[in-house]
């Protein structure tokens, strides 16, 4: 396979039916359209989530189900509008255009008044111990719901006529949106296209595209109701239309759905066969199923349809899963090369970081890291890489200074746990303390994630097996083993019987991790630490060794532990 340029694409396919000018007689502007301030309700429901933040003081889960409530009382317009039809043809026009009225609201939200609840977020994770449940009630309602480890993130692609649209990648982030320029300037431009314009389907599949991309970037769960709001209008203004479909598959491969992902994917190729968004979301799909030959299968199909970043970066990662790190770097190498817009050069030089990061090449990581922040400095992977590198090289002082820029504005289960291990690990005074502060904001995550309609059992399993209750990382760990067998759910289900005290009902899921080749030293070490336990020494050696020759800085108490196990046995 050889990566190439993204072909042309077609003229993108807009309503062809007549603008609905309904939205001109609207009396007052829909709340939802309004870009500065907030309605009556919105602004009560805030004033409410603040006072109930100044009141709370103690206890995470009072303060998930105080969070809870209010991303309740904040709900989108449209879901406390109503509006009656009656007999008559004037009835009947009032029914449809409160109808658009109320898509239009559900499609959107206040911005100042989501902004304002991600700043508070942001505030949160730099603030000390004092007050910290309070705040946490007001503000995390807005924690970001993304994935973590081997999970996809939500990026974006060029898809059916050169519109910059949102698909799922499962590294890095957006090449096409967010090369084409600012992301809320061009919800903006689409928001006040869609108030003269309603029946638009595109731009609604395209708005719920971007709000997909938003709840990532600025850690904003209320966008996902949005954007099924969103690409929901687009469906009913136009059945079975190929991007709102697959943008359906992008919305549910965000809320980890990967089954209903795949079906709407499937759906959306039915319409387009040639969809590069459908492409690129079933084979996530199938990754995150644990389907990896229909995955390798599927990038294949992929590649000859629509060759281009989107498709060169998921066929990588699927190689990657099979031990063939050869062929994912040299495909990336060449995707890279073939890069033309700042988006994507920042995408892909930053999955070839990790890649690198993966097998302890430390130098080529920063340097790919390098690549993707001379082209975006701001572009928080890219960010977070370089600091985890740094932690691997021992600079653990520039390692911690660049997580708390990158918890502060992306305050996620992977940066904090890795923040709060960087804390423990340096051990100064007040570090154990902020090491707790955000393994904390870690479990109003989930909570929140759950509440917000996302499986967060992964994120669970993954954080809470070392720094939260165990028999919760284990019951989440059985809950995502049971919906989906991936090398990363092996993983966490493995490493949560081990904290519970069952190595041998844990020794053949670490086994299964790695039976596919892939090559990810915490796997190595949590099986090595098993085989410790059950008393398979040997292998346990092995399987450790192995862990810090592949990547000897992995993490840093992990790569600690693993070392003083090794000492411990000789």
């Amino acid at each position: 396979m050889s990566p190439r340029t993204n072909d042309s694409a077609p003229e993108s396919e807009r309503g062809s039916e007549p603008a609905d000018r309904a939205a001109e007689a609207m009396p007052e502007e829909s709340p939802a359209l309004a870009t500065e301030g907030g309605t009556g309700s919105e602004a009560e429901a805030s004033g409410s989530a603040a006072s109930e933040a100044e009141a709370a003081t103690e206890a995470t889960d009072e303060a998930a189900g105080e969070a809870e409530a209010t991303a309740k009382s904040t709900a989108p317009a449209a879901d406390r509008t109503a509006t009656g039809a009656g007999d008559g043809a004037t009835d009947k026009a009032a029914a449809e255009t409160g109808d658009e009225m109320a898509d239009t609201a559900a499609a959107e939200v206040t911005d100042d008044v989501a902004d304002e609840r991600v700043a508070a977020v942001r505030r949160l994770s730099a603030s000390g111990r004092r007050r910290h449940m309070a705040q946490l009630a007001f503000c995390a309602s807005a924690l970001a719901i993304a994935l973590t480890a081997g999970a996809i993130v939500v990026g974006a692609v060029r898809d059916d006529g050169g519109a910059a649209t949102v698909a799922s990648a499962p590294v890095g982030v957006s090449p096409q949106l967010l090369a084409g320029g600012d992301l809320d300037a061009s919800i903006t431009s689409l928001q006040d296209h869609l108030r003269s314009q309603p029946k638009d389907f595109g731009s609604w599949s395209t708005l719920g595209l971007a709000y997909i991309e938003q709840a990532r970037t600025k850690g904003d769960p209320s966008r996902y109701p949005q954007a099924e709001q969103a690409l929901d209008r687009s469906l009913k203004l136009r059945p079975d239309n190929d991007p709102a479909l697959a943008g359906r598959a992008a919305l549910a491969a965000a809320r980890h759905d990967f089954t209903g992902a795949l079906k709407y994917a499937a759906q959306a190729l039915e319409q387009n066969p040639y969809s590069e968004r459908a492409l690129a979301s079933r084979i996530d799909a199938l990754v995150e199923l644990g389907r990896y030959e229909d995955a390798s299968k599927a990038a294949d199909t992929a590649d000859s349809r629509r060759p281009g970043v989107p498709v060169f970066t998921r066929y990588a990662y699927v190689q990657e899963l099979r031990g063939d790190v050869k062929t994912a770097r040299r495909v990336l190498e060449q995707a890279l090369d073939t890069s033309t817009t700042r988006g994507d050069v920042t995408y892909v030089a930053t999955a070839l970081g990790q890649l690198a990061w993966n097998q302890g090449e430390y130098d080529s990581a920063l340097t790919y890291y390098a690549r993707a922040l001379a082209a975006d400095d701001t572009y928080l992977p890219a960010l977070e890489g370089r600091a985890r590198t740094q932690a691997a090289q021992g600079d653990r002082a520039a390692a911690i200074s660049g997580m708390e820029q990158v918890v502060e504005r992306y305050p996620l289960p992977q940066p904090l746990v890795e923040l709060g291990e960087l804390y423990e690990a340096r051990g100064k005074e007040g570090d154990a303390q902020k090491a707790r502060d955000q393994y904390t904001l870690v479990d109003a995550w989930v909570s929140l994630a759950r509440a917000n309609g996302v499986n967060a059992d992964l994120d669970t399993a993954l954080a809470a097996a070392d720094h939260g209750d165990k028999e919760a990382a284990l019951k989440a760990a059985r809950a995502e083993w049971a919906r989906r067998h991936t090398v990363h759910t092996a993983d966490a289900l493995a490493w949560a019987l081990h904290v519970n005290g069952r190595d041998e009902e844990a020794l053949p899921y670490a086994r299964e991790a790695t039976a596919t080749g892939y090559r990810n030293a915490s796997f190595l070490y949590h099986r090595g630490m098993i085989e410790r336990a059950t008393g398979h020494q040997k292998a346990a050696d092995a399987s450790l060794k192995s862990a810090l020759d592949l990547n000897p800085g992995f993490s840093p108490l992990g790569a600690t532990a693993a070392r003083k196990a090794l000492e411990a046995d000789k």
